[in-house]
């Protein structure tokens, strides 16, 4: 019950149509009541003061915009709005909004019981959000919310299966309409973008703020967490502290729920604080959270909490020696592997037996191909196989503003690698980091870094420094990056074949509770053109979909999965990249026995 003084009071009706049950909250601008058509269905309504309102909550004509910008908008994860209007209470005006009840409680109601989500519930319920997003950002008029908090998601329990739903848009705003910045009172500082604290707001302050709620559904506390009660007399304080803690790595708080790569990557590319690094849309957010999408595993920028080390790249030596599961994990790619095994394996346990013939390891090798086939899984893997301490670097992670900061950041990396040799230094998206310096658009700070991480690169096997570099777009690669003395090798990374896509479903699924024999030479004919990542979603999926009905993975269940879905590529990309192979690696070396999975 409410306590206090609420404008409705029980069994007021209102517009003729809604009878106030029970008053829930009030707020600086409005209250919400819980209320009841004449037939008795349950629905929220919310009262608006109009003299309480803020410029940015009203658009140019006078009309109250948390109304207008769900006006139309009917999607399964957006609070849907059914009725709104103005009402005149004993001579003032009011306007008021219903929307559909539901049956639920917030994220907020549940981490205080909980403190965290499991991983599994913690994805699904960003996954719900970002399709909620979704709607919003691609819709003829785009809309951002510049709200998304665990307060403003509602878990729907009403349906068969669970559904989160965005509500409360005080602060939503049209994306492409000229508007007043929204104010800072009232709204969540962990939650929000770096820009936002200057007025910017864009669909990538969103972005930032979905990654803000994955990270403290997983951990308990928001990201960048910093001690409160320091600040708690003046705001720009908190919001100064905030900037600066978000200048250092992200720090993984717990290891609790033993968290992969690729989720410390996505929030490391979710929480990053240049927007232009952070997911494109909504839709490639939940492309890498099914695995569609391959963004590393977050690199420099995330630390654990037993990691040690600030800034640099400590923390970036993901792997110790002999750990993991090495080439074992990995499905196919024979060729590659002999190949890795004869050059860099045994030229470092049989180093006089390659000196005697003037062979070290060779500097590097580019692996290149479709997204989701394996590139930076097979880049992990072979750091575990051999033992090599692991750099894994992106764009943003030697990336910076300030003239010759980059060049010393890639110094510090080579540095850090041959402090640790033996070492792979694991380039991802090497077409961002060293693109063609012959571009219009190349600047000259990143002509510079290019040329610093040419020089670098220079026989850097003789310091027992690998260099491994993958990229979808290997043309839009500086030339001089695949000379001779630097990345040396050339490798396609193509979708798997039959027998590989088979041994694929059998690792993912190997371990997971099974009910009888699993038919993979089924599956691995049901999926071609699947690539890699692809077929883990599969078995994933699968897994969820057992665990839902509580039963134990079966043929038919994997199968009716494949069913369900489409491979992330289709067939046109597949032969632009046989284009692509033929010009970067030409006639001659096309007629070689492939790298990678073996083909048909």
């Amino acid at each position: 019950m409410a306590k206090f003084d609420p404008v409705l009071p029980k069994k007021h009706v209102v517009a003729g149509k809604y009878i106030v049950i029970f008053p829930l909250k009030q707020g600086t601008y409005a209250e919400s009541y819980r209320v009841r058509d004449r037939k008795g269905n349950p629905f929220f309504l919310k009262l608006f003061f109009y003299d309480k309102l803020a410029d940015y909550q009203l658009d140019g004509d006078g009309n109250i915009v948390e109304i207008e910008v769900l006006k139309g908008v009917d999607a399964p994860n957006i609070v849907k709005l059914l009725d709104s209007g103005d009402i005149s209470i004993e001579g003032e005006m009011f306007a008021y909004a219903v929307y559909d009840f539901i049956a639920g409680e917030t994220l907020a109601d549940k981490m205080g019981r909980e403190d965290t989500i499991n991983p599994y519930d913690a994805k699904y319920a960003v996954l719900n959000v970002l399709e909620g997003l979704h709607t919003l950002h691609t819709k003829a008029d785009p809309v951002v919310h510049n709200e998304i908090t665990n307060l403003n998601i509602m878990t729907d329990l009403s349906g068969p299966t669970t559904q989160h739903k965005i509500i409360d848009f005080g602060y939503a705003q049209f994306l492409n309409r000229a508007s007043v910045v929204p104010d800072r009172e009232g709204l969540d500082l962990y939650y929000r973008a770096s820009e936002t604290f200057e007025g910017n707001y864009s669909v990538q302050s969103d972005i930032f703020s979905v990654g803000a709620l994955y990270y403290h559904l997983l951990f308990g506390i928001p990201p960048y967490f910093v001690e409160q009660n320091k600040f708690a007399k003046e705001e720009e304080d908190m919001e100064s502290a905030l900037l600066k803690a978000r200048e250092q790595n992200l720090r993984i708080v717990s290891t609790q729920g033993q968290l992969d790569a690729m989720t410390l990557g996505i929030l490391a590319k979710a929480l990053h604080p240049q927007p232009a690094e952070r997911f494109a849309s909504a839709t490639d957010f939940i492309s890498a959270l099914k695995g569609e999408l391959e963004v590393g595993d977050g690199g420099a920028n995330v630390v654990t909490q037993t990691g040690g080390g600030e800034g640099g790249f400590q923390a970036t030596v993901t792997h110790g020696v002999g750990e993991g599961e090495g080439f074992s994990a990995i499905a196919g790619m024979a060729d590659l592997k002999e190949t890795i095994t004869h050059d860099v394996i045994n030229a470092l346990k049989e180093k006089e037996k390659y000196a005697e013939y003037g062979l070290t390891i060779p500097n590097g090798m580019l692996f290149y191909g479709p997204p989701g086939c394996g590139k930076t899984f097979f880049a992990e893997r072979m750091a575990e196989e051999i033992g090599f301490s692991f750099f894994p670097i992106k764009p943003s992670d030697i990336q910076s503003k300030y003239v010759n900061a980059t060049q010393e950041k890639i110094g510090q990396l080579f540095d850090e690698a041959r402090a640790n040799a033996p070492s792979i230094i694991f380039l991802d998206e090497l077409d961002a980091m060293m693109p063609k310096r012959d571009t219009p658009n190349m600047s000259q700070m990143n002509a510079n870094a290019v040329n610093e991480f040419l020089a670098q690169m220079n026989n850097s096997g003789e310091q027992n420094v690998f260099i491994i570099g993958a990229t979808n777009r290997p043309t839009a690669v500086d030339p001089a990056v695949l000379r001779s003395g630097r990345l040396d090798k050339i490798f396609y990374v193509p979708p798997p074949d039959e027998a590989a896509r088979g041994e694929m479903f059998r690792i993912h699924l190997q371990k997971r509770p099974l009910e009888g024999e699993m038919n993979y030479d089924e599956f691995a004919k049901a999926t071609e053109n699947f690539v890699s990542s692809d077929i883990k979603f599969l078995c994933d999926e699968a897994a969820r979909r057992a665990l839902r009905s509580s039963i134990k993975i079966t043929s038919e269940t994997v199968l009716e999965t494949i069913q369900a879905n489409r491979p992330s590529l289709n067939q046109s990309v597949l032969e632009s990249y046989k284009k692509i192979r033929a010009e970067l690696e030409g006639t001659q070396r096309e007629q070689r026995s492939q790298i990678g999975f073996n083909r048909n």
